[in-house]
């Protein structure tokens, strides 16, 4: 198994996630590090304008999603 952190959870972080959980790749997200507050970018994963929204339950604590 792959560990892999991501720096930047924009667009591109996201769509990196969401495909990883799509495809049961053996990656394992250890870490994301975004300026943006855990209740904010679960949301953006949760829900994307483009992508729609994914059927993963996605929930926060206050220091990780």
């Amino acid at each position: 198994m792959v560990r892999v952190g991501i720096n930047g959870f924009g667009r591109i972080g996201r769509n990196v996630l969401r495909a990883a959980l799509e495809r049961s790749s053996g990656v394992e997200f250890v870490a994301v590090n975004d300026l943006t507050d855990a209740a904010t970018l679960a949301y953006l994963l949760k829900y994307d304008s483009v992508h729609h929204t994914i059927p993963n339950d996605v929930g926060h604590t206050d220091d990780g999603i």
